[in-house]
């Protein structure tokens, strides 16, 4: 990339459809511009015009252009964005793995809110919250009908403030107020450990500021554990994505120095750039080389990465890497296919644009966009398959999305049919007590992927899919 581009640290979290983020450049100089359609903007002047005079009610001046800009954006694709105070306050809060709130990982469950698990240390930790509570209320709002985002948005708020919570603990068949003061938590991306003597298990599950030295944490600890692994599995499912540094990062662990990670190429000459697997491209400022801490056996261990649909952006960057390197097998399913990246630029104090600037390309020259990786060797989520993997979107179902430049696929009859067929399925399923939901539990010893991806290091034979295939790319027709 030579010096020109460097890393930035801000980076959309935001999801849709289960995964979509975004993976960030720095701001950058703007090029030369065009002059300004003046038709065009005369037009856009009179409408503004006509809504001010002729609108049934009194339009604020503001609003309608807040609208007109977010409008504008949001029509280039999924992925990009105008931010207003608040949404430009909770993306920095988003990529920094900080917010302030009570410290709890939550799900939603028969309408309610479920605790999936306090986070260590966190207010609710030493509230006694425990894994399977449920929320019924927060404050006087009951939380039945209300939306996840909406959730977490009441138990959110200033430090030092307080929240009360009414806790429906069923284990013990007895409901209780609960009043938390909200401080502010640090998020843990990155879990671990041994499963078994000689092989080791390491989860993202997002790639925030403190997501690699978290990694190099984690990674320590399990050679303290087992200084003579014989195998590790990377697990990205759900993972995403995040800041592009952290990826290169993460990469780089495994791989040989100064190898190329990950390219990109845009309109701008600043967005035409190649990532490395060296310091230059992931150190921080002032903070040198966090990989040194790394065992050197690293490099060598043999390695599995599972992914599935909801793997996407920085993690497909990851994944990509080590698959193009052949320095790791890819187990899982076809990934999110987020290859586009996306530079923010602050447009005051408190607001900015998210905007597509870029695609990034795997070592070897291939686009994610719109297609996602390809895994080595494809697992079902469960013995019996994956009934509900159909019903996950992905990039190329997303409208206006991005092509991939590389060849483009269409929408799929056989594959609407068989969403419609999930679809009732999962009516059915839903119906079911929760204990007899058929739901893998990352990284336990009912994890059906983790079990496959163990043989595939020790060499045994590996449960492979029968019904997934990969979605293929088929030219656009130009109208």
């Amino acid at each position: 990339m030579g010096h020109k581009l460097k890393i930035a640290g801000w980076v959309s979290v935001g999801v849709l459809a289960g995964a979509m983020t975004t993976v960030s450049l720095q701001t950058v100089a703007r090029g030369a511009m065009a002059p300004l359609p003046l038709e065009e903007i005369q037009q856009l002047s009179a409408v503004f015009g006509l809504v001010k005079t002729d609108y049934v009610e009194p339009v604020d001046d503001k609003k309608l252009i807040t609208d007109a800009i977010t409008g504008m954006v949001a029509s280039l694709d999924p992925h990009s964005q105008y931010f207003d105070k608040k949404s430009f306050s909770e993306f920095r809060e988003g990529t920094s793995g900080r917010f302030v709130g009570v410290g709890i990982e939550i799900t939603q469950e028969d309408g309610l809110i479920k605790i999936v698990s306090p986070i260590e240390g966190s207010p609710a930790f030493r509230a006694g919250l425990k894994t399977n509570d449920l929320i019924t209320k927060i404050d006087d709002t009951a939380v039945k009908g209300l939306s996840l985002s909406d959730a977490v948005k009441k138990m959110r708020g200033e430090p030092n403030t307080k929240v009360m919570l009414t806790i429906l603990r069923k284990e013990e068949s007895r409901s209780f107020p609960v009043t938390i003061t909200r401080e502010e938590i640090k998020t843990q991306s990155v879990k671990g450990k041994i499963i078994e003597p000689g092989y080791g298990w390491i989860r993202l599950s997002q790639f925030q500021e403190r997501t690699v030295d978290d990694f190099v944490r984690k990674v320590e600890e399990l050679y303290k554990a087992d200084p003579h692994l014989k195998g590790l599995v990377l697990d990205l499912r759900n993972d995403p994505g995040g800041l592009l540094d952290a990826a290169v990062a993460v990469s780089a662990a495994f791989l040989p120095e100064d190898v190329t990670v990950v390219s990109t190429n845009g309109q701008l000459a600043e967005s035409k750039a190649t990532y490395k697997a060296a310091p230059e491209f992931y150190a921080r400022r002032g903070s040198g080389d966090p990989l040194k801490r790394l065992p050197a056996a690293l490099k060598k261990v043999p390695l599995v990465v599972l992914v599935n649909e909801g793997s996407a952006s920085a993690s497909e960057i990851v994944a990509g890497a080590l698959q193009d390197h052949k320095r790791a097998t890819i187990l899982g399913s076809q990934t999110f296919g987020k290859g586009s990246v996306q530079t923010v630029r602050p447009l005051g104090p408190d607001t900015g644009i998210k905007l597509t600037t870029a695609r990034y390309y795997t070592p070897s020259g291939k686009s994610i966009q719109a297609k996602g990786i390809v895994p080595d060797v494809m697992i079902d989520e469960t013995e019996e398959g994956s009934p509900f993997a159909i019903l996950r979107m992905r990039e190329a179902d997303l409208e206006k999305h991005l092509v991939s430049g590389q060849g483009e696929e269409q929408k799929d009859a056989v594959r609407e049919k068989a969403r419609e067929e999930a679809r009732k399925r999962l009516e059915e399923e839903s119906k079911k007590p929760v204990a007899e939901r058929k739901m893998p539990e990352f990284g336990t010893d009912k994890d059906f992927q983790l079990a496959q991806a163990l043989n595939q290091l020790k060499g045994r034979p590996v449960l492979v899919s029968k019904t997934q295939t990969e979605r293929k790319e088929e030219p656009k027709e130009i109208q």
